[in-house]
């Protein structure tokens, strides 16, 4: 094989490609002529190398995230590589079954710093050094041809969504997945601002702006946030009443009465898009103070975004709803085991008292009136005690008729009285209850702790019922 004409041939055309993925392209298919290889090039678009150009192949990986495998490897170290053997290589990528050995060198731009990478895979004998010389060779004259075309193609507008969409569905709470959105719109729709306005129970809200919002921005939300919630609502009632809507970017004409805050500001180009359902959604808001005119594509990809967002945001909701019920009581809405067990787990010694609560007589309830009775007295008597505590304290059911009450003190006595007022709403309601308080020691386990309340609710018990009993320190 001649190694000089393979370069030769492969590089010819190269300057007459008038693109990046062009002279990929060009790149690959000659190559193919000469090497009986899978051939790929891969460049960086935003977070990935993309496949721009391949041949040989069966299938091929569209893209890569920049340190997976042999190719992100070298994309990251920026040296080639040579594998003789891709079974022992754990970094290898399987696009045939039937490939053994491995070529994969930079695509360096004249300074040096890697574009993406062009690799050669084969599954039959070869001679892997001249082939990695020539590889080498070969991707300098290409990156130096993709870097006077301007450097690597640039991410589509529907990439840069496809993308956010990704980040939109791995954000953890709500303000998160609020600002990737604001992020996201402000990307795909390359326009200088973007807020989100969000309806909740107490009325229209700001969401969280996303990293450092440029001047227009802040403007924006400052007019807003002055313009207070009826404002905000129109614009949402506007955008569910009509459907999106856009400014042609031409100077002279007045804003609609509803987004004159916006105007004010300083915006002088708008894209509005509703978000979610008419009752609870919200508006997706984006902006530019230039005089633009922004198509019906970019409309449309916001569209799919607050879309997107919107179904997120659902899923969080609906998520935090499950875990709030896995968490409760259904009958009583208390917190119980699970969440009780999690809050002893922070237990202060000495300072975070125990109250082991117990009803007394409720098997007398049940036996003598049924448990439809049984289960209202047990709703009457949680919503007792809980009016009955402090701000900050807990109160859990743990079993049937037994409740747990978690509170702050500074003494002993203090959890004593606190126990005492509990006693005093039961009674209230008709019935009486026995607590047990115990407080934490140092290096007890919180099981144990609870425990020794128990131990005391029984003592309780014994004396009579209706009573307080505080365990030894």
């Amino acid at each position: 094989m001649d190694h000089n004409r393979v370069i030769r041939d492969v590089t010819v055309r190269l300057p007459m490609a008038s693109t990046a993925a062009e002279a990929c392209q060009w790149t690959v298919t000659a190559l193919a002529r000469y090497a009986p290889a899978t051939i790929t090039v891969l460049l960086q678009v935003a977070d990935r190398l993309r496949c721009v150009a391949a041949t040989g192949a069966w299938q091929v990986f569209s893209t890569v995230p920049p340190k997976t495998g042999i190719v992100g490897r070298v994309y990251a170290s920026g040296a080639g590589a040579t594998v003789p053997d891709v079974a022992e290589d754990p970094d290898y990528l399987p696009v045939r079954p039937d490939v053994t050995s491995e070529v994969c060198v930079p695509v360096l731009d004249p300074a040096g710093r890697p574009l993406g990478v062009l690799d050669l895979q084969w599954s039959g004998p070869v001679e892997l050094g001249p082939w990695r010389e020539t590889a080498e060779r070969v991707a300098a004259h290409l990156g130096a041809r993709i870097m006077a075309l301007g450097g690597p193609p640039a991410e589509s507008r529907s990439e840069k969504l496809l993308r956010h969409a990704a980040a939109l569905t791995a954000a953890p709470t709500a303000a998160d997945l609020s600002t990737a959105a604001i992020r996201a719109a402000r990307e795909v729709s390359t326009l200088g601002a973007a807020v989100l306005v969000l309806a909740d129970g107490s009325g229209p809200r700001l969401s969280e702006p996303a990293d450092s919002p440029g001047e227009l921005e802040s403007r924006i939300r400052a007019a807003l946030t002055e313009a207070g919630g009826p404002a905000l609502g129109l614009m949402i009632s506007r955008a569910h009443r009509h459907g999106a809507g856009y400014t042609l970017g031409e100077a002279g004409h007045p804003p609609t009465e509803e987004y004159r805050p916006l105007a004010d500001a300083g915006g002088r180009t708008l894209v509005a898009v509703p978000v979610g359902p008419p009752e609870g959604g919200g508006v997706l808001l984006v902006a530019d103070e230039r005089l633009l005119r922004p198509d019906p594509t970019t409309v449309n990809l916001m569209e799919l975004l607050a879309g997107q967002a919107w179904t997120c945001l659902d899923r969080l909701s609906t998520l935090a709803r499950l875990r709030e019920q896995a968490s409760s009581d259904p009958l009583t809405g208390l917190r119980h085991t699970g969440a009780f067990e999690q809050r002893i787990a922070r237990a202060t010694p000495g300072r975070t008292a125990l109250l082991a609560i117990d009803v007394d007589g409720f098997k007398t309830v049940n036996d003598t009136y049924g448990h439809q009775a049984g289960d209202r007295l047990l709703v009457g008597l949680a919503r007792a005690l809980e009016a009955a505590l402090r701000q900050g304290d807990e109160l859990y059911r743990t079993g049937g008729d037994e409740f747990v009450a978690v509170i702050e003190v500074n003494r002993p006595e203090e959890a004593v009285r606190i126990a005492e007022r509990l006693t005093e709403a039961a009674r209230r309601t008709g019935r009486t209850i026995s607590v047990g308080i115990a407080l934490p020691r140092s290096g007890e386990l919180p099981k144990q702790t609870l425990q020794r309340a128990d131990q005391a609710l029984y003592a309780a018990k014994r004396q009579g019922r209706d009573a307080v009993r505080l365990s030894a320190a």
